[in-house]
């Protein structure tokens, strides 16, 4: 997957997640940077811990998304905490 493509899907997987977690995004440069890191939580957990592959666009956003959504409640305990 080219550079273009990871920057579209963690822009679309960190805006989303931050709307799940918290109602509202990060801006541009956040909701990449949150998308592009669940991007690899959510690729590792499909792949190592559950056996699943995901591929293609769909496959790619659902799995940032999830990453992305886990990686904002981690931040939210720690920082609690």
């Amino acid at each position: 997957m080219g550079l273009i493509a990871w920057l579209i899907i963690g822009g679309l997987a960190g805006w989303i997640a931050g709307h799940i977690m918290r109602g509202g995004g990060f801006g541009i440069l956040g909701n990449i940077g949150v998308g592009v890191v669940g991007a690899v939580i959510g690729g590792f957990i499909f792949d190592q811990v559950l056996g699943v592959g995901t591929g293609g666009f769909l496959g790619s956003l659902v799995s940032a998304i999830i990453g992305a959504v886990i990686l904002l409640w981690v931040i939210s305990k720690v920082h609690k905490g």
